[in-house]
């Protein structure tokens, strides 16, 4: 495994991780589908993972009330 997958997979986990442990004790509700989360999970799985939480970090800060809807990666 070369260390371009190793670090997609090991974010995908992480994210899996706070998805079943973090997530639900918040009792937010993202307002985008996919949720915020799962945005950032499909976009290191297609882009990588560099590109993939950059572009997860800009989905959580457009995620607030007056934004939200349908978006994928």
């Amino acid at each position: 495994m070369n260390v371009k997958n190793f670090m997609s997979n090991a974010g995908i986990k992480i994210i899996q991780w706070y998805k079943n442990k973090i997530s639900p004790k918040t009792g937010i509700e993202c307002l985008f589908v996919p949720s915020c989360s799962e945005y950032t999970k499909l976009a290191v799985k297609k882009y990588g993972f560099f590109k993939g939480v950059f572009m997860g970090l800009g989905r959580i800060k457009r995620c607030r009330p007056g934004n939200g809807g349908v978006d994928y990666p």
